[in-house]
């Protein structure tokens, strides 16, 4: 880890400002916040975190529009801590963000933690397959953003977009429009992702597991320069699928 400044020295936590919360409608819902952590980890890290870095979270709580947030990132010595809550001290997302590729981040030590769902206890994920693969996949932002400033490196948020395309392909788009984002990793690979820029993607399904309370799918969608075939970057999802929610439940 490569502390920055002196004040992001280990266990000094780092307070970004308070701001309203604006999250994506659908099944991203939450990930438009994440942004307010860019520049706490930038602060420890240095720009060099937008071209290899880690953001790791679990979401834990919902924030309306309009609620005032703050994040907070607490360095240790391989990674720091991350936190989003609302101005009631209530937890968004918690997680881990690296300037490294990081086997000790937040999803990757849920997932390690996770035991495979049996099939009697999966109904709503029964057509998902454990190693399933989708390749091939085109990848994009929308006009207006690439237009508007096409070599600007992506935020976390317009990163999730970009890798959002390729849910449908990995869990079908029936799942993908009636999911709930439980969880995402962003590792940056080669350099950051630009808004202008057409990229590959493929994906890779690694668990299907399943709790009291919802089903839920592991997936990655990695990026790569159709030009070079080089991985720029892997987005891992976790998708919740409420029982209660579910008539295959009710």
């Amino acid at each position: 880890m490569r502390v920055a400044h002196e004040a992001a020295a280990e266990g000094t936590t780092l307070v970004g400002p308070p701001f309203l919360s604006r999250p994506m409608a659908g099944p991203l819902g939450g990930a438009d916040n994440l942004d307010s952590f860019v520049p706490l980890l930038i602060e420890m890290f240095g720009e060099g975190w937008c071209a290899g870095g880690n953001l790791s979270v679990m979401f834990k709580g919902s924030a309306a529009e309009g609620d005032p947030l703050r994040a907070e990132a607490t360095p240790g010595r391989e990674r720091a801590r991350l936190e989003l809550r609302t101005k009631a001290m209530v937890l968004v997302c918690q997680g881990t963000g690296a300037d490294h590729a990081d086997a000790g981040s937040e999803l990757s030590r849920r997932l390690l933690s996770q035991e495979a769902a049996p099939r009697s206890a999966v109904r709503i994920l029964t057509g998902l397959t454990v190693g399933a693969e989708a390749q091939g996949i085109a990848l994009s932002l929308p006009a207006e953003a690439a237009k508007a400033a096409p070599q600007a490196a992506l935020a976390p948020s317009q990163a999730v977009e970009l890798a959002g395309v390729a849910i449908s392909h990995a869990v079908g788009a029936e799942l993908a429009a009636s999911g709930r984002l439980g969880g995402v990793e962003i590792q940056f690979l080669e350099g950051p992702l630009r808004a202008g820029a057409d990229y590959l993607a493929r994906t890779r399904l690694h668990a299907v597991t399943e709790s009291l309370e919802a089903e839920a799918v592991w997936f990655d969608v990695l990026i790569a320069d159709p030009k070079t075939g080089r991985d720029q970057a892997r987005l891992t999802f976790c998708l919740t699928f409420s029982k209660a929610a579910s008539p295959l439940w009710t």
